[in-house]
């Protein structure tokens, strides 16, 4: 019997346990799995087994769990056996890939999704004109949007990004506020802002704004409009109104898609069953070209104390109801 060793650098910026799971979970998962050995020693993980395709298939988990890990995101179980199975072809009908990068930041940063629910969501704004995307805080909603469209920009598949928000706080009586119309609605549209610098870099940014290749507005000032060769995000959709929802929908023309996301349970209208996200998931379902996308407590890749935030709301507002 000969084994076959196969090592991997044990990153100086991650403990094992990150790596290898609470009780070594994730190691005695896989030594079961391929019949590997998997140890640390002298900084180096080492798998030993009889077979090398299957050192080079854990070698694959490993590198990708320290990819995702190295980037600050955790990895719950059912993450961790969707990369598996997507290492040994066991799900080679499900199209999704957590590795494609959908773009990269100024800064190098590749983007790629972090969970299967991600995963899908990329696949839907791939292959639909029109996506809904809804879940909690922190799911990627926005920022992967964005990268999509930015990517579309650089590519020239789209002739301009246009990213809007309804601005309830301010009860889209934007007139009586001072300054100009980007003043006024700054506060409200920053998070988008921050999402384009990320990728263009601030200058850059400016620059197409002034061009009119990016626009950054309202969603009041949206009325009237017709949207061609245009890449558009509709954020915080929640709060958005059924007869606002309804004359977005209607501004999309030719050759442009549009992302509408939000979080339902995170409504600020005075009466929560004005939304018009809520509206539209009741009867555009089945209509070809949109497609609604899901993404749950599961797909937060924020501070992990986020989803126990989340968890926490839940149970308070289910005792209170």
């Amino acid at each position: 019997m000969i084994l076959l060793k196969t090592f991997i650098n044990m990153p100086k910026d991650l403990e094992p346990v990150e790596i290898f799971g609470a009780y070594n979970k994730r190691v005695k998962y896989l030594s079961k799995k391929f019949n590997v050995d998997i140890y640390l020693k002298n900084n180096k993980i080492t798998i030993n087994s009889e077979s090398e395709k299957n050192n080079k298939t854990v070698k694959k988990i490993f590198n990708e769990l320290i990819d995702i890990l190295e980037d600050g995101h955790l990895l719950e179980w059912n993450q961790f056996l969707y990369i598996i199975s997507r290492n040994t072809g066991e799900d080679i009908n499900n199209p999704k890939s957590m590795k494609e990068v959908v773009n990269t930041t100024i800064n190098g940063v590749k983007i790629s999704a972090k969970t299967e629910g991600q995963a899908q969501y990329i696949e839907d704004l791939k292959n639909n004109e029109i996506v809904f995307s809804i879940g909690p805080a922190g799911t990627g909603k926005t920022y992967l949007a964005v990268a999509m469209a930015v990517d579309y920009l650089k590519k020239g598949k789209v002739q301009r990004l246009i990213l809007t928000r309804p601005a309830v706080e301010a009860g889209e009586k934007l007139g009586f506020l001072p300054g100009t119309l980007y003043e006024k609605v700054d506060p409200y549209l920053k998070p988008l802002y921050d999402s384009l610098i990320d990728f263009l870099g601030i200058e850059k940014v400016n620059f197409y704004k002034e061009k009119g290749i990016i626009e950054i507005v309202p969603l009041a000032y949206m009325r009237g409009r017709t949207l061609n060769n245009s890449f558009i995000i509709l954020d915080e959709a929640q709060n958005s109104t059924y007869q606002q929802m309804k004359m977005f929908l209607t501004r999309i023309g030719f050759n442009s898609r549009v992302v509408v996301t939000g979080d339902i349970t995170q409504i600020d209208l005075e009466k929560k069953k004005d939304s018009g996200l809520l509206a539209v998931s009741k009867f555009l379902t089945n209509i070809k070209g949109i497609k609604f996308n899901e993404l749950k407590k599961s797909d937060v890749v924020r501070n992990p104390l986020v989803k126990e935030i989340i968890n926490a709301y839940e149970v308070f507002e289910n005792d209170t109801e």
